[in-house]
């Protein structure tokens, strides 16, 4: 069975399964507790997102909507980047962990608000995943650089954050871009211009070409509208 793209879907809510993804680890005894510490982080991860109580339908089945945004994340990591090492692994599988804990409505609904919630809530995300790390028996440096990943920090000079980017701008054009819009069928085209073009300049221009090149799924009625905001950047 090929490496690529196991996301075992019918296994989401239980989240009692390990992600399978290629590793090149030394052998002997460092393999096996590397590997050991590698599934219990990915396992304590899905089981903190397996509490959401929202659920999304994907393939005609409810699941926890962060246990599947998480492994649409590790997926689409595996096509970006499949030589990606684990502590980026499990820094894209962990970037929305328990992100309903943190909701928009416990600061004051206006833009300084809104900028004081996305600061707490990186925070927030780099903290629960250090905590698992630790749980999983990870140290010192490996848990830093995870957190400093989740927590967004330095956007393009640190290379971790910004392929942590590069990947949730990807999971967003593909899966989620369509359903934001048939939320908002108030927003004219320039809104919807500015909004892309905001995803779309967080992210590098490897990430750019990879979905130019059709290496993702573009939401068909905003095929047009994505054309003509990254043609003006």
């Amino acid at each position: 069975m090929p490496v690529s793209r196991l996301i075992f879907y019918d296994n989401l809510l239980s989240a009692q399964y390990t992600l399978h993804v290629p590793f090149n680890f030394p052998s002997g005894e460092e393999n096996s507790m590397t590997q050991q510490q590698f599934d219990m982080a990915i396992e304590l991860i899905d089981a903190a997102n397996g509490e959401d109580p929202n659920l999304e339908t994907s393939d005609n089945k409810e699941l926890p909507k962060e246990l599947l945004y998480s492994h649409r994340m590790s997926d689409m990591l595996q096509r970006f980047r499949p030589d990606a090492d684990d502590a980026m692994k499990l820094s894209i599988h962990a970037q929305h962990i328990q992100r309903w804990k943190s909701a928009r409505s416990d600061y004051p609904m206006n833009r300084k608000g809104y900028h004081q919630w996305r600061t707490g809530l990186y925070d927030f995300h780099a903290e629960t995943v250090a905590s698992l790390l630790v749980k999983a028996g990870y140290e010192g440096e490996f848990i830093e650089r995870v957190k400093q990943a989740v927590g967004k920090k330095s956007l393009k000079t640190n290379a971790d954050t910004q392929l942590l980017e590069d990947i949730a701008g990807l999971v967003f054009i593909e899966h989620y871009m369509q359903a934001f819009a048939d939320k908002h069928p108030e927003y004219d085209e320039q809104k919807w211009l500015d909004i892309i073009r905001r995803t779309w300049n967080k992210m590098s221009d490897q990430a750019h070409q990879f979905a130019l090149a059709g290496h993702i799924t573009l939401p068909a009625p905003l095929v047009p509208l994505i054309q003509k905001a990254v043609s003006a950047e």
